[in-house]
């Protein structure tokens, strides 16, 4: 009887949906009356209701909605945002880099004894001053309003 079904000719006035559109296995049936579609229709053939066809564009179209927001992260932008230099704005991220650094050794070490927080403080200092370095070369490396023009 399948075979039947996919060799039934196409209909002149609408034209013939893919073979493969639902995932294998799973029967798509009519919203309104609960029948089966004839593979490739595009409407029910008890109740002429419209099948609902979920297209790739469409899906496309929601995920490039779901990360729209991820254009403020962009390298170009963030580096108008804050009018840095290219190099600047890597030692500025590098700054901030170095002081979430500095807060997970305090979040992820434990000290047991002295000599525990005496490292984790030593840790703590030296992100903390690679950070002070980094900003110091963001300001260092960030062009002055007469060479942004």
């Amino acid at each position: 009887m399948s075979d039947v079904i996919q060799e039934t000719p196409q209909e002149f006035w609408r034209p013939q949906l893919a073979q493969a559109q639902s995932p294998a296995g799973l029967v798509e049936v009519c919203d309104e009356c609960s029948t089966e579609f004839i593979a490739g229709a595009r409407f029910c053939h008890v109740c002429g209701a419209g099948r609902q066809v979920a297209s790739p564009a469409s899906a496309e179209a929601s995920w490039a909605r779901a990360f729209e927001f991820l254009k403020v992260l962009e390298f170009h932008s963030v580096k108008e945002w804050l009018a840095l230099s290219t190099a600047s704005l890597i030692a500025f991220l590098a700054g901030v880099g170095c002081i979430l650094a500095a807060i997970a050794v305090g979040l992820i070490y434990s000290a047991q004894n002295l000599a525990d927080f005496q490292a984790i403080q030593l840790w703590r200092m030296q992100w903390l001053l690679g950070a002070i370095a980094a900003f110091v070369a963001a300001i260092l490396l960030k062009r002055s309003d007469s060479t942004q023009n």
